[in-house]
């Protein structure tokens, strides 16, 4: 899945979450279970309702335990997006296996799949600025401010299109080698985070 793909699907997601913009709203992935496309689509919900709840917590009149309870939701939501992730780099590894790598070929500093997430918080980061341009009650100045970063953010979609689709040519052609390191998160683990296993 090149990234023009990734990013109509994730523009979806976020054109859907917004048709409540609460985070509370359930998903609703219009794609069959099991696809690539419902797992891409999962990624940025994921991403969207994680954005806003950012947002929320920032609030400097929100009460503090509605705060860590928005904060504990954002850590699960962490480790949801990183298994998410994981699991589109689950797809990539798959679909390049059987190419055979040339001698003496180096591996990419991120893997597929954590492209793929920087591409989606892109997406997100240009529907909301697009607000920003959009809005009606602010001044002048901050219209133009908001107009030069969504310039900006639309070029580095165009830089990030290329690159991400030169990589994956890449791997097909076998000039670079799919490998992928695991996050190993470590303080949501019971057993590796010393402040859990030590009150077992």
């Amino acid at each position: 899945m090149k990234a023009i793909e990734c990013i109509a699907i994730f523009n979806q997601s976020i054109a859907d979450y917004h048709k409540t913009d609460h985070v509370d709203a359930p998903i609703k992935n219009p794609y069959a279970s099991n696809t690539t496309q419902a797992l891409m689509y999962l990624k940025n919900w994921i991403d969207t309702v994680q954005w806003h709840l950012e947002d929320i917590i920032r609030d400097p009149n929100i009460d503090p335990l509605k705060g860590m309870e928005i904060k504990r939701r954002i850590d699960h939501s962490n480790q949801n997006r990183t298994d998410t992730v994981e699991h589109i780099d689950d797809y990539y590894i798959e679909l390049y296996k059987n190419v055979n790598a040339l001698e003496g070929v180096k591996i990419n500093t991120e893997s597929p799949a954590w492209v793929v997430d920087r591409i989606s918080i892109l997406c997100l980061k240009i529907y909301h600025m697009q607000e920003q341009v959009d809005r009606t009650d602010s001044d002048k100045d901050h219209l133009l401010k908001c107009q030069a970063k969504l310039t900006i953010l639309k070029e580095q979609e165009q830089d990030m299109i290329a690159s991400f689709d030169d990589l994956l040519n890449d791997f097909e052609t076998g000039k670079k080698k799919i490998k992928v390191y695991r996050q190993m998160k470590m303080y949501n683990d019971d057993s590796l985070n010393p402040v859990l296993y030590k009150k077992a």
